[in-house]
């Protein structure tokens, strides 16, 4: 059973995604923050950082906003092509300063950096993530069956205009008249995207322009959860309401979704969440066995460590290890998807000899994430047996 809780507060919005009452994703938003990642702009280039072929935009937000090269490139596809061929450029040859770009924001600024912005624009949608400009298509590494994941691209490629591509989301699977509407959809809106950044650029005054508002949090948990048969979800705010609202109407699969305003404080003291949001602030976590986990970040990754506490075990000391390190597993993928740890992640098992407990351990790590509903690619073992993974932030302000 899955609920979402929306509570808003003076300053605050906190929203929570539940699963048979138990907290499995834990967003705030601080509504004196900007949230631009995913909205798409005008913007114009000002100055170019040549010994870092990066460019800073001017997208009309507090900081500009940041462009590397590989970001302004037509977009290539790395199994293909080297990414050795970038080297071969120079930014000032491919962009000039005051220069109009058509950009999206990938990454939110904070206190550090502005935002990193990117002319490869991505569109999400129910079953696709539209992006043109480019002839990839692919499926979601989720969608396992290999003759669907054909039948999905040959849908999509068939149905698609030229010069456009896609990425097949999960809730595409089994779907064909579904899909063939979403990419209509998505080509048109983004034929609506091109033809307001042409008229900006043709103005007398150029100015640094907000073209596409990406949906909110709200619209994107909901989006993205169609296939998962959300039961309902509980706000305590008038704006939220109309808004959820408005999905329900435009979505044939939130149909039976039960929208209810309620106290919310109520609410979270029967199932407990105020102690259970107040643990994502620890930094260490127990395990059922008496082991422990650690989560730490830096600007550049999140380190984890994995440790027995006080655990002893009953049997040899090797199984004790890889039933700590299994525990921890399990975990490990509810954190980074509860806290929305993203970038690098790096983690330090408790050391295992046998090659095939290490496998055990990889493989748990993927099958647990399936669970996770952004992109995460386990990459394995380093050399210096730290497991090496990176996830995709959902909510951008997390960091």
């Amino acid at each position: 059973m899955l609920e979402i809780i929306i509570n808003t507060k003076k300053d605050e919005k906190e929203i929570e995604l539940l699963e048979d009452k138990e907290l499995i994703e834990y967003y705030t938003e601080n509504k004196k923050e900007e949230r631009n990642e995913g909205n798409i702009y005008l913007g114009i280039v000002k100055d170019i950082l040549s010994g870092m072929q990066s460019a800073f935009v001017d997208i009309g937000t507090r900081k500009k906003g940041f462009i590397h090269l590989k970001d302004i490139l037509p977009k290539i596809d790395l199994k293909k092509d080297s990414i050795n061929k970038i080297e071969e450029y120079d930014i000032k040859e491919v962009i000039k300063p005051e220069q109009m770009l058509l950009v999206q924001v990938k990454k939110d600024s904070n206190d550090r950096k502005g935002a990193k912005v990117s002319t490869h624009i991505n569109l999400p949608s129910k079953y696709i993530v539209f992006t043109p400009n480019t002839d990839i298509i692919t499926v979601s590494q989720k969608i396992e069956d290999k003759e669907e994941a054909n039948r999905l691209i040959e849908l999509v490629r068939d149905n698609i205009s030229k010069n456009n591509g896609a990425i097949i989301r999960t809730a595409a699977v089994g779907k064909t008249v579904e899909i063939i509407k979403d990419i209509k959809k998505q080509e048109e809106k983004w034929k609506k995207i091109k033809e307001k950044f042409e008229q900006l650029r043709n103005l007398d005054k150029k100015e640094p322009t907000l073209i596409y508002q990406n949906e909110s949090l709200i619209e994107k948990l909901l989006i993205d959860l169609l296939n998962k048969q959300i039961e309902r979800v509980i706000v305590n705010d008038k704006e939220d309401y109309k808004l959820i609202k408005k999905c329900i109407e435009e979505n044939e699969e939130l149909k039976n979704l039960k929208l209810e305003v309620k106290d919310i404080e109520e609410f979270e003291n029967a199932y407990d969440l105020k102690t259970k949001k107040e643990k994502i602030q620890n930094r260490k976590i127990w395990l059922k066995s008496g082991g422990f986990i650690t989560i730490d970040k830096t600007e550049a990754l999140t380190a984890i460590d994995v440790n027995t506490g006080k655990y002893t075990g009953d049997k040899s000391l090797e199984e004790t290890v890889v039933r700590v390190n299994k525990e921890a597993t399990v975990e490990i993928a509810k954190q980074l998807r509860l806290r929305d740890i993203g970038g690098i992640v790096i983690i330090d098992y408790i050391d295992m000899k046998d090659e095939k407990d290490r496998e055990e351990v990889k493989e748990l790590l993927k099958e647990k994430l399936k669970n996770d509903r952004t992109k995460t690619q386990v990459e394995g073992f380093t050399k210096l047996d730290l497991m090496e993974l990176t996830r995709k932030h959902i909510c951008s302000h997390k960091e």
